[in-house]
């Protein structure tokens, strides 16, 4: 979508999220709009719109962020960055409402990423609300994914010696409760906004619950500036899908660069779909001086508003 001039904002509740989540992204695109057009920085704007992802619920992040394997965790990851210099990220947080106001507020620090404990403890002490636990829906999933990973029948594709997933995680288990009380027990995506202020700002924001399966202390590509989001002179970036494969790529910065030798956005947003196999999970939002769009290889709840 062509931008003349004024605010665009895109939203996205993560790739292979259905579509008629969508309603979701138009909401918290209009929460953002209404934030620039009060007098909020781009990136008060993009914060904003990702807060309401994270307190709607459906999306795996804040709220709806899902369960590690023990069924017990939620480790959850959070990146903000505009154009004024301005980056601040949050990886493995636990027990926090709203990760992407704890990344934000790390932009304040001396630093640019705080992570586990040491990112709890700074949420805590700035008061940010907690979180209430994981959702009925996060539960349920867990125990949907637990039955399918016990299937000795599923191998892992990136495996070299074919074993399952259940032999593969067993073999590098991480987490304080044995294996085999999980299994007994029981039997992946991410949010972000895009925005391009009246005057001229870019600015990112970025939330996540993870994917699943992982082990404990998984970080993706969500927290990681130039792999998760990217802005720079020529517009922001967020992308959306396998965090393992997104950072191989560095794909936002990437998308960024093709921006920066003339490459339309929709053509540079579908080239960097393009560079993943159909079978890996990947989307991409942007805006840039004259244009904001989307792109997935899956269903993807998104929001474009100029």
């Amino acid at each position: 979508m062509q931008v003349t001039n004024g605010v665009a904002i895109v939203t996205h509740g993560g790739s292979g999220s259905p579509v008629e989540w969508s309603d979701g992204c138009r909401h918290a695109a209009a929460l953002a709009r209404e934030q620039a057009r009060s007098g909020a920085s781009a990136l008060e704007a993009a914060v904003a719109a990702v807060v309401a992802l994270e307190d709607d619920g459906r999306y795996n992040a804040g709220s709806g962020a899902i369960l590690r394997l023990d069924g017990k965790t939620l480790e959850m990851d959070a990146a903000v960055m505009d154009s004024r210099g301005l980056l601040g990220a949050v990886a493995c947080l636990q027990g926090c409402k709203n990760p992407v106001l704890v990344a934000q507020a790390v932009t304040r620090t001396p630093h640019v990423l705080l992570a586990g404990e040491g990112a709890g403890r700074f949420a805590r002490v700035l008061g940010f609300e907690a979180s209430a636990g994981p959702s009925r829906a996060a539960l349920d999933y867990h125990a949907q994914l637990m039955r399918a990973f016990a299937d000795p029948e599923q191998a892992d594709p990136d495996d070299r010696e074919g074993a399952s997933k259940a032999d593969v995680y067993k073999r590098f288990w991480n987490f304080p409760t044995p294996w085999d009380e999980v299994v007994k027990a029981h039997g992946s995506g991410t949010v972000g906004a895009v925005v391009r202020s009246a005057d001229g700002q870019f600015a990112v924001a970025t939330s996540t619950g993870g994917s699943a399966p992982t082990l404990l202390g998984r970080v993706g590509d969500t927290p990681i500036a130039g792999c998760g989001y990217y802005v720079g002179e020529h517009g922001a970036i967020a992308a959306t899908g396998v965090g393992e494969y997104i950072v191989r790529q560095m794909l936002a910065r990437t998308v960024h660069d093709w921006l920066g030798q003339g490459l339309p956005l929709q053509q540079a947003l579908d080239r960097g779909i393009a560079l993943f196999d159909r079978s890996v999970s990947v989307g991409l939002i942007g805006v840039t001086r004259d244009a904001a769009a989307s792109s997935s290889n899956r269903n993807m709840a998104a929001h474009v508003l100029t």
